[in-house]
């Protein structure tokens, strides 16, 4: 065997799937053997393997064990010769492992044990982690403190990423990516399995040096490329990603350095640990903050030269004067319901959409003037003062995002009506069914034209029949695509992966990486369509159908609905206890449901406790203490119903559901879940 090449898998199921469907074309013609080891994924990943990819060595794991430990289990019977550690986030390229393969098998390489590859992102971009040193205490300070980034071609400060190396030509490293990790099978005998003390982040780092301690060289090889879409990278600039990364760098120094050398890297790294919580909580609060705290500032200074204005020359002969308690209180409490209704109504959502904002705001002064009506007299300040303020509160805030819009800020980016301008790279005959699939998902994109590989053209044209019921829509071939970009200013490429290799695609987003383009691909026979989850790289999956339980807004007003109905039963508890077969059970869940572990309504199981019923993938909610088949009252006659009842509840959610599910099962509120 010459290759065995293993995947660890978490809850990433499109993502494997277009891994393994560009695994199994560059296995053309290779002797090899592919194993996914699943670490307890929730989102079918496993059943997906088994349908779609039955010659691939399924290992499911009960539970999460971490990467280094789910790479062992594979490692430890795999036969190939050589050993490819692969994220489930890449794309290999057509040629990829023939490529490689024979780079290791040339007399003058078999002192080298492990091998990395040149990387894109999600948009075409080199990733920098492609090649990297050892994190010795001083490659260390200079990456924590922000001189790597600064000279990034520095020999002395940009060790880190070695940035003064040239990415087209091959190179001696010493660390290579988790990513991508092809290793000899002997080098990996003499210097041992990954260390399972490392759960995530790294073990590539240990192994890398292993390697090298047994005598072997690591190699940054960039004669092939992969797509690394980098999902991981959405949560970098979190509290939780920060403590995991450097926790494993301090494993890696207690175990490598010795002496004053490991406690110099320690002691960095407590440092690093703080400061980057500290700005990842920081940004974290300014990313959710900031927009409130303007909102709140610009709109209380506004009420109160309202406040002025109105006191002084309105109300002026009335001789009215408005007590110190109504801008410090009475103000602040009009501002708070204006901003909790605006948040409710989606005017926080990114994108930013103003009528959202408005209704919000209006809403919040129906509200306002309904109290206001019941209070007594002598805390009616003034009517007007509200009806103006709710004025200067709806022009306030929407000249602020208008502004903030202006400077083109990514978190502040309002959303546009215009639909982007969109691409399909393929053969027009997979491109229409793609393009069946967005108009089903209702994505919101208008559809330029289909632009034909170059690789295909000939043979496309040469013997297509329908070549002339396609000509109006087919605008031109990828050779061209750097024209297409710019004259039809497009915003999205879709490519068929049915007709179009994965080398083509890569060199592709290569050529056009200077534009704001993002790509996704099209697996073949499959629904949906998938580009990067990265933060950092906009736009997200289109699935058909199911997706209103997973909207922003829908899973906003669920939590709303779970946490008044939650506090609504504890406060008639007492009496609510009567009515409930389960009185015990029925404070358990409403602290579940409170704390956020439960929602009062998830979807139906089957018999052991999977939503995933007869292979549908339902998007992620929290499990429910009710399900929509409490609504009908009677016990469901099979899955299928059941199914049914989970495709209905995920692709037309509304809060009226949960009510209805809420209302009618009342009895049932304390059952274990």
């Amino acid at each position: 065997m010459e290759l065995s090449i293993i995947i660890v898998n978490y809850n990433v199921k499109y993502f494997l799937e277009q891994a393994l469907l560009s695994v199994r074309k560059a296995l053309t013609d290779i002797s090899g053997e592919v194993f996914v080891v699943d670490n307890c994924s929730v989102d079918g990943s496993a059943e997906m393997v088994r349908e779609k990819f039955p010659e691939v060595n399924l290992i499911v794991n009960s539970v999460n064990g971490g990467f280094a430990k789910a790479n062992n289990q594979a490692i430890r019977i795999a036969t190939g010769k050589y050993i490819l550690l692969l994220n489930p986030d890449t794309i290999v390229e057509e040629d990829t492992f023939r490529k490689i393969l024979d780079f290791m098998e040339q007399p003058e390489n078999q002192n080298v044990g492990g091998l990395g590859v040149k990387m894109m992102d999600g948009s075409g971009k080199f990733l920098p982690e492609s090649k990297r040193s050892l994190p010795t205490p001083f490659i260390a300070f200079c990456k924590i403190s922000g001189l790597s980034s600064l000279f990034p071609k520095s020999k002395i400060f940009g060790r880190y990423h070695l940035g003064f190396l040239d990415i087209n030509k091959t190179h001696d490293i010493e660390v290579l990516s988790g990513a991508f990790m092809f290793l000899r099978s002997s080098a990996l005998e003499k210097s041992g399995l990954l260390d399972e003390h490392f759960f995530m982040y790294g073990e590539d780092i240990d192994l890398s040096f292993r390697i090298l301690q047994a005598g072997y060289r690591n190699i940054y090889f960039p004669e092939t490329r992969i797509i690394h879409y980098k999902g991981e990278s959405t949560r970098k600039t979190s509290v939780n990603y920060v403590l995991v990364f450097y926790q494993a760098m301090i494993i890696f120094a207690k175990k490598h350095f010795s002496g004053k050398n490991a406690k110099t890297l320690i002691f960095l790294i407590n440092i690093a640990i703080y400061l980057r919580a500290g700005l990842a909580i920081s940004r974290r609060f300014f990313n959710k903050a900031i927009l409130p705290i303007l909102d709140f500032g610009m709109i209380w200074g506004g009420m109160y030269l309202l406040k002025g204005y109105w006191q002084d020359h309105i109300r002026d002969e009335q001789g009215v004067h408005y007590p110190e308690i109504y801008m410090l209180l009475v103000v602040p409490i009009y501002i708070i319901i204006w901003l909790t209704s605006v948040y409710l109504s989606g005017g926080y959502d990114k994108p930013v959409k103003l009528t959202k904002v408005i209704r919000g705001i209006f809403s919040a002064t129906i509200l306002i003037l309904v109290i206001y009506a019941l209070l007594p007299e002598d805390f009616r300040f003034s009517r007007g003062l509200i009806l103006l303020g709710t004025f200067w509160a709806s022009l306030s805030m929407i000249t602020l995002r208008l502004l903030l819009n202006l400077f083109k800020l990514k978190e502040f980016l309002l959303e546009s009506n215009q639909k982007k301008r969109m691409l399909i790279i393929g053969d027009p005959t997979e491109g229409k069914r793609v393009l069946s699939l967005l108009n089903l998902a209702q994505a919101n994109l208008t559809f330029i034209g289909f632009v034909l590989p170059s690789e295909i053209e000939e043979d496309f044209t040469r013997k297509n029949e329908t070549i002339e019921n396609n000509k109006k829509e087919i605008v031109g071939t990828s050779d061209q695509i750097t024209e297409l970009v710019e004259v039809y200013k497009i915003r999205e490429i879709i490519f068929c992966a049915k007709n179009i290799s994965s080398q083509q695609i890569i060199t592709l987003m290569s050529k056009i990486s200077r534009f704001e383009v993002i790509y996704k691909t099209a697996p073949p026979e499959s629904l949906y369509v998938i580009g990067s989850n990265a933060a950092e790289y906009p736009g997200e999956l289109y699935l058909v159908n199911m997706n209103a339980i997973s909207n922003t807004p829908n899973k906003r007003s669920k939590r709303v609905f779970d946490i008044l109905t939650a506090l609504s039963c504890l406060i008639i508890s007492p009496i609510l206890i009567f009515g409930v077969r389960q009185p015990l059970g029925l404070y358990r869940n409403i602290f579940l449901v409170l704390s956020g572990k439960l929602s009062w309504v998830g979807f139906c199981k089957d018999e052991t406790g999977n939503p995933e019923v007869l292979n549908i993938t339902l998007p992620k909610i929290k499990k429910g203490v009710l399900t929509p088949s409490d609504a009908t009252n009677v016990p469901l006659p099979n899955l299928s119903t059941k199914s049914n009842l989970n495709i209905l509840y995920a692709r037309d959610y509304s809060i009226y559901y949960d009510f209805n599910i809420f209302k009618r099962s009342i009895r049932s509120l304390g059952r274990k879940v």
